[in-house]
């Protein structure tokens, strides 16, 4: 249940429950299905607590599937509220989860999957400062994708035949947004953690920075989680 809190912006985390053979299936078979749910796991819990030292905001996790409700009580803390993801696709759940927030009076909405647990807080603010000016902005990957999209009012269309899990999402969004006459803001680009070989840039760069600039350390159940994997072959090498 969400209750109403007008004129209050509002992060969503997109999550899903960590079964083995439905998260991080790109990471397998150079890690098992039921080591790939550990680690998404982990990056879920690790993306709850970077939304959790977001200040002034409402914190939501959308989860699925609809019997995950008992599993997301047991991880999230205080402080957030639990939704479940109605929707066919991701682009209806996205609709949803926006929507459902704006019809309770917020003021911007901030939607982040959990593929990118040591996404700077930076970004996330900054997309809310740009959202004082633009409709829409947009945190792009790398592969063509997006970490992050933000609105300041309910815009269906823009999810609507989107070719996800393709490099076009975030052009075939922009293009979306632009046919609605809503202005855009483009943050700057970061990368999901898909598949085996961004293992290793992950753990290179925790490895490197376990500390944000507010002093606290981050992504702790991911680095940790890696370091029990240090060692391991893989078919771009060893962990």
């Amino acid at each position: 249940m969400l209750p109403d809190r007008p004129e209050m912006n509002a992060i969503v985390i997109m999550a899903r429950e960590p079964v083995p053979q439905q998260v991080k299936t790109r990471l397998c078979p150079s890690l098992t299905p039921e080591a790939a749910a550990r680690l998404y796991e982990c990056f879920l819990l690790d993306t709850i607590e970077l939304v959790r030292n977001i200040e002034s905001v409402r914190r939501i996790v959308a989860y699925t599937p609809k019997d995950a409700g008992a599993y997301f009580r047991s991880i999230v803390p205080e402080g957030f509220a639990l939704i479940y993801q109605k929707g066919a696709d991701l682009g209806e759940r996205l609709a949803h989860a926006s929507r459902s927030l704006f019809d309770r009076g917020c003021a911007k909405v901030i939607l982040i999957g959990s593929d990118s647990p040591n996404l700077p807080p930076g970004y996330i603010r900054e997309g809310f400062c740009r959202l004082d000016e633009a409709d829409v902005v947009l945190g792009p990957c790398e592969d063509g994708g997006y970490y992050l999209i933000g609105m300041r009012s309910a815009m269906p269309d823009l999810f609507a035949g989107v070719p996800w899990s393709s490099s076009a999402v975030t052009q075939a969004t922009v293009e979306k947004a632009m046919a609605a006459r809503a202005t855009v803001s483009l943050l700057e680009e970061w990368y999901d953690v898909d598949r085996y070989k961004d293992l290793f840039r992950l753990k290179r760069d925790l490895d490197s920075t376990r500390m944000g600039q507010d002093g606290r350390l981050f992504c702790i159940h991911t680095h940790r989680a890696l370091s029990r994997m240090e060692g391991m072959q893989g078919p771009q090498g060893i962990l």
